[in-house]
């Protein structure tokens, strides 16, 4: 299993506006049990975790017990999340970094599912967004919260990114290291305050996320589409068959009662089955 991982790791991509070099010297723990991991870590974590990075000692812990990561073709997403949280405060070293910005970043690097955005309009609907300061002091605990918080962290990265490209936030990374402000960097790299960027960020998520994107992203969409094809299908088909039973009533007989005579049998000059002209 350690080879597997190690392999794994050793062949993950460079992280998007990081030196191709990062993280390094990382320390990767595979713990066999629950009272491993409470150690490592230095407290409980939550228990829908999967994995944990640890900026402060350069090291990575993965659960491998209770059927927990213990293959990497279903831990390759978290582990990249992991792996981003590690190279960004390497390179950012001892600056302040804010929790939103730390969890998008992670989230958007280590290849985010993109596709359950859509649950981000649902909370639209539901409440208004959470503001990013909120999210860097108080980050949720409850399983379904963080995964809303994620997603919307995430999409700050999308939108930076659409707009200026991964050299862009290679050159905002660049500055706030080396300045060692976040708002100058900003300023200097996109133009905007944090502010602003908020602000921005918040059209981005109304207008790339409505309504159209998702119903076609959701199951309950589809689901009624299904079972209104079904329902139309059956409309036409009940339609139909009135139809038909209209037309075979109005039909003539094989043998109209006009053919016989009045002892039941056929009609003078119907012998052969044609009827004689009638006068009218």
């Amino acid at each position: 299993m350690a080879e597997r991982y190690l392999e794994f790791l050793e062949g993950l991509p460079a992280l998007a506006g990081l030196p191709d070099s990062l993280p390094s010297e990382v320390t990767v723990w595979l713990a066999a049990d629950p009272g491993t991991v409470d150690s490592i870590l230095g407290g409980r974590p939550p228990e829908w975790s999967a994995a944990f990075a640890v900026p402060s000692t350069n090291e990575l812990v993965v659960p491998t017990f209770d059927g927990q990561l213990t293959r990497v073709g279903e831990a390759a997403r978290i582990l990249r999340h992991e792996w981003a949280h590690l190279g960004l405060h390497q390179y950012l070293g001892e600056l302040r970094v804010p929790r939103w910005f730390d969890e998008g970043y992670a989230e958007w690097a280590g290849g985010w599912d993109a596709g359950e955005a859509w649950r981000l309009r649902v909370l639209l609907a539901a409440r208004s967004l959470p503001s990013l300061d909120s999210l860097s002091f108080m980050w949720p605990t409850g399983a379904t919260d963080a995964r809303t918080a994620y997603l919307l962290s995430a999409t700050v990265f999308e939108y930076l990114v659409g707009a200026s490209g991964e050299r862009g936030l290679q050159i905002f990374l660049e500055r706030w290291r080396d300045g060692g402000s976040f708002e100058t960097a900003l300023r200097g790299t996109y133009g905007v305050t944090s502010g602003q960027l908020e602000e921005d960020w918040r059209e981005f998520v109304k207008d790339r996320y409505g309504w159209l994107y998702v119903l076609s992203r959701s199951i309950v969409f589809w689901s009624m589409l299904s079972v209104l094809l079904l329902a139309m299908y059956w409309i036409r088909r009940r339609d139909r068959r009135r139809r038909m039973e209209k037309l075979s009533a109005e039909e003539l007989p094989d043998h109209p009662a006009f053919w016989l005579g009045e002892d039941g049998g056929e009609a003078d000059g119907e012998s052969d089955g044609t009827p004689d002209v009638l006068n009218r």
